[in-house]
């Protein structure tokens, strides 16, 4: 089983905590997680770009010249695709670009995911975010404190409205809970900050 320190706040050592192998120690499965990566993007896309057809642009219902006898090219319209103010050749229209990926694939590309923070020394446990205060500087400090200076995923065991807002306006820095992480954020952080509880229902959940 991989063992990590618990820290506190102040990025000083409190104890130790005993990972599951089978969560956070297995051996990561990249393409499974590209595959996940994939799909978190795509289903972010909002589908609404479009653009008009030569059936749909205004104007060119008449022919430009006769067929024959003219030297030019022969032409129909003059909203044809070629013609300035034409339309668009297989113009993009609005469309959902979500699709759905295999729950035991889904599970794989979490585990992989968290085993690479392990292997790749990335993870950070912490033994809790104590706020009286909505304040900002509070996590600057533990940020600084942790070494998490760049891009950090605060992971928390339920929501806490405290740190959320907090972290909200600190770029590069996110918060999530253990029921809203996905694969893309995972990886896309470069210090996977989670809380010790949070640990306890990562493994509940994923066991």
């Amino acid at each position: 089983m991989p063992k990590v320190a618990v820290l506190d706040m102040a990025g000083k050592e409190v104890g130790q905590i005993e990972l599951s192998e089978a969560i956070f120690g297995i051996e990561p499965n990249v393409a499974v997680m590209h595959q996940l990566v994939k799909n978190y993007l795509a289903n972010q896309r909002q589908g609404t770009q479009s653009a008009l057809t030569r059936a749909e642009v205004a104007g060119g219902g008449r022919k430009p010249w006769r067929q024959k006898g003219t030297g030019h090219a022969r032409q129909g319209s003059i909203r044809a695709p070629q013609w300035r103010h034409g339309g668009v050749v297989f113009a993009p229209k609005p469309r959902d670009y979500r699709y759905t990926v295999n729950k035991k694939v889904r599970r794989l590309a979490m585990k992989s995911a968290f085993s690479s923070k392990v292997i790749d020394n990335e993870i950070i446990v912490l033994d809790q975010i104590a706020m009286d205060e909505y304040k900002t500087k509070v996590i600057v400090s533990m940020l600084q404190a942790l070494g998490a200076d760049k891009k950090a995923l605060i992971v928390l065991p339920e929501e806490n409205k405290k740190v959320i807002a907090s972290a909200a306006n600190l770029q590069g820095v996110k918060t999530a809970t253990v029921n809203t992480l996905n694969v893309y954020d995972i990886l896309n952080a470069d210090k996977f900050i989670v809380l010790k509880d949070a640990v306890a229902k990562i493994e509940e959940v994923y066991a």
